[in-house]
C-alpha cells in the first residue's frame, strides 16, 4: 500500500462514489476542497491527515483520510480509509409536527396542531 494516492481513486476506494468515472468527475467539476485549496485536478495526490471537503448533491462532507486503499472493497474496509469530520446537520427551528411513519391517518388533534403550525386556525 502506497502512503499517497490520486484523488478519483481514493474517492472511489471510498466509496464517496459509485465509480471511478463519477469520482474525476466530480474533482474536474470543482466539488472537491483538499486541505481547503479547491483541486481541479482527479490525479492530485492525497495522503494520510489531508483533509477533503467533498460537496455532493445533498450534502457536504469533511473527511480525513487515514490512509490509502488497495481495493474497492466493502463499507467495512471503505470506511476504515478515512474519519468523518462532518458537522451534524441543524435541526430546521419551523419544522411541522413530527408524526411517527405507517402510523395510519392524522387524528382530530394532529390536524389541530398541523393546521395552527400552517397558519390555517
Amino acid at each position: 500500500m502506497s502512503l499517497r494516492q490520486r484523488l478519483d481513486k481514493w474517492l472511489w476506494f471510498a466509496r464517496v462514489v459509485k465509480t471511478r468515472t463519477l469520482a474525476g468527475k466530480l474533482v474536474s467539476e470543482g466539488h472537491v476542497r483538499l486541505n481547503a485549496q479547491k483541486v481541479d485536478a482527479p490525479a492530485k495526490q492525497v495522503g494520510v491527515g489531508d483533509v477533503l471537503t467533498i460537496s455532493l448533491e445533498r450534502q457536504v462532507r469533511v473527511l480525513k483520510v487515514l490512509g490509502a486503499g488497495e481495493r474497492r472493497g466493502p463499507y467495512e474496509e471503505a470506511k476504515l480509509l478515512y474519519e468523518d469530520m462532518t458537522p451534524p446537520p441543524e435541526a430546521e427551528p419551523d419544522q411541522a409536527p413530527a408524526r411517527d411513519a405507517g402510523a395510519g391517518r392524522p387524528t382530530k388533534r394532529d390536524r389541530r396542531h398541523l393546521a395552527a403550525w400552517l397558519g390555517r386556525e
